[in-house]
Formats: C-alpha cells, structure tokens, sequence
C-alpha cells in the first residue's frame, strides 16, 4: 500500500487550505500538502521540522535561541495511505493542490500515485509543485505535474554550492514550460547570484520571481521598494508571501 510522508503538525498530517501566498498563483484558494524530508539544510529554515533530526550537524539561525531543539525524527513524520490524504483534501471542495516540503520530489514514485488517484476521483485537479530544483522528476511525474515552482537555494542557506546547484536539473527546468522559477532575495549579493544562476542556464525572465526575504510583514515591506525596482530593470515578476501578510509567521495556515 502506498503511503506519503508527511510533516507532522499536532498530531495531525500538515495538510491545510489556504491561498497560494507566493509566485505564479499567488492569491489563488490551494490545499497544502507538506511532505517530510529535504535533501537540503537551510540556515534560515522555516520548516525545518521537516529535516532538522536530532544527532545531526545541520546549523539554523534558531541555535542561537537556548530553547531551540532539533526535531525526533519519529515524532515529526505521519505516513498516511493515497485514500486518507484524499478525504482531508475532498473537505474543502478547493481543486488546486500545492504539493511542498520539506522536499516533496524526494518522494516521486509516491506523488506519481498521490495525483493518479486523485484523478481517479475527479478531472479537473491541479497539482502544483514547491521543489529546491536539486531532483529531475521521472517520464511519469513530468506527465503528471501541472506546475513546477522552482526554488533554488543561493549561497545564504548555508549549503555547499555541489548540493544546491545540479545543472542538469536547472537547464531541464529552465525550458520545461510547466516551470517557474523563485528566488527569496535578502541583499544586492543575492541578486547577483541570481543574474549569473539565470545567465549560466539561459533561464528565461519572464519565468523568474523574485521575492524578499522575511518572515513578517515589517521585514517584508523594507525589501519591497527596492526589490520591485530590480523588477522593473530586469523584466523579472515580483512576488510577496501573502500569506505572512494575512496570517503571520505561522503553520498550517
């Protein structure tokens, strides 16, 4: 029997419906489905309960909070069966799915069988992906998969550049039609990133989005001006994260 991993939230499975808060979709009614697992350590992790296991090395920005502890793996994951995920899903009657992480295509072959079964049910489901764009996805993924929102991690996540930048992935991504790409900017060293990322693999930019770094709505507003302006010079789109304007730096929402 197939069954998903996925992030544990008060004893429950982090499947909620909200609104799409960021990129392509923003603003548009989405259930979440938050898969456990990352191949990736972000310093500044906002859901690092998803991979920041006890008995690792990884760093976090939170280690300097004396009352931050890494996560028992056994207690932050919940496996539950194609049909389960479905029912939580089916009580909202929303039809566009957001498929995130952690790193979902960690869990391909099962994501694969996720959207089969849930086309079983209905036709006009539309499963986006949130993806660190390390992992290609397979023949039957691609065929699957409505949308690839592509994030890739610069040098401030604290990751070696031969873990966060796979150019087979990126070049496959920048001229699949289904992707696009996001990128979280802090300061003028990040853009620069950006621009040589976008350069090297010929990614096109009416497929970029850039969006500030924060994680309230006061920290997102002192990078906006600046970070629209950057937009403008460069014909890239500009993206908020809604969501922390609505409900703040929380889970589940």
């Amino acid at each position: 029997m197939t069954k998903l991993k996925l992030a544990n939230l008060n004893g429950k499975p982090e499947i909620f419906h909200s609104i799409q808060g960021e990129g392509k979709n923003m603003g548009q009614p989405s259930v979440f489905i938050r898969t456990s697992l990352c191949n990736l350590h972000c310093v500044w992790c906002d859901t690092d309960y998803t991979w920041n296991w006890e008995k690792t090395r990884f760093a976090h920005v939170k280690d300097a909070d004396p009352t931050y502890r890494k996560f028992k793996m056994e207690e932050m994951i919940v496996s539950l069966t194609l049909e389960e995920i479905y029912v939580e899903v089916a009580k909202t009657g929303c039809k566009n799915i957001v498929l995130t992480g952690g790193e979902p295509m960690m869990q391909l072959e099962e994501l694969s069988a996720l959207i089969k079964f849930f086309n079983t049910k209905a036709a006009d489901y539309f499963f986006e992906i949130e993806t660190n764009g390390t992992i290609l996805p397979d023949a039957t993924f691609e065929a699957l998969i409505d949308q690839y929102n592509v994030s890739p991690k610069l040098e401030n996540s604290n990751n070696p550049k031969k873990l966060r930048e796979k150019p087979a992935v990126y070049s496959y991504f920048a001229t699949n039609e289904k992707a696009v790409f996001k990128f979280v900017i802090s300061s003028e060293n990040d853009l620069t990133e950006v621009l040589e990322i976008c350069n090297t693999y010929k990614i096109p930019n009416q497929k970029v989005y850039l969006m500030p770094e924060g994680t309230n709505p006061e920290a997102l507003q002192q990078k906006q001006q600046w970070l629209i302006e950057v937009c403008k010079k460069y014909q890239f789109h500009y993206t908020d994260r809604l969501h922390v304007h609505i409900y703040g730096d929380k889970r589940g929402v």
